[in-house]
């Protein structure tokens, strides 16, 4: 989309062979709407991507961060919305109150094929995710094992950085070219 760049930082707070990651359910005419995703945000005006990073952690999960790692710049690149730098982060040291649940085994309506579905989760399992925690305003918070991650609703492009970063890789450097909704194109730089 021609004339707007957007700079933004994304971080998966890691925790007992977990990331914590954000299910998009809360924001009206959220893009993101349904899918889960890390924790992270656009810049604003005059912050660096550090500064960024910790205020959208601070302001997102209510945590602290005090140890974190820069892992490169996934730049994206759309016929529908301003193309964008996600500056990519690692944490695993914070302070603050981790409330958050954690799920070993996906409930139904976790899954990449069917995305969040209410009727699916009798037991209130993300109704009471934030029962007694951070209560996020774009979506509801929650532990997920790295080897589920995959298996979640995701940004179809998300898998391409999310595979090597849960593989150990250092440095990610990629370009997603999208075309709607769809991921039409991925160049590792």
């Amino acid at each position: 989309m021609a004339g707007k760049f957007i700079n933004s930082t994304l971080c998966y707070i890691e925790k007992d062979g977990c990331y914590l990651m954000l299910y998009r359910n809360k924001k009206p005419d959220d893009p993101c709407e349904g899918k889960w995703v890390g924790v992270g945000g656009k810049f604003e005006p005059g912050e660096d991507r550090d500064t960024c990073l910790l205020r959208e952690v601070r302001e997102e999960t209510g945590l602290v961060l005090t140890r974190f790692r820069f892992r490169g710049v996934v730049h994206f690149v759309s016929d529908t919305w301003p193309d964008e730098d996600m500056h990519l982060y690692t944490a695993d040291g914070f302070d603050g109150k981790d409330c958050f649940r954690h799920m070993d085994n996906l409930p139904g309506g976790y899954e990449r094929e069917s995305g969040f579905n209410p009727e699916r989760d009798p037991d209130n399992t993300v109704t009471d995710l934030q029962s007694e925690s951070f209560d996020c305003d774009e979506g509801e918070l929650c532990w997920i094992p790295k080897e589920n991650v995959l298996k979640l609703n995701l940004w179809e492009g998300d898998k391409y950085f999310l595979q090597p970063l849960l593989e150990g890789q250092e440095k990610i450097e990629m370009t997603c070219r999208y075309e709607g909704h769809s991921c039409v194109e991925v160049h590792c730089n």
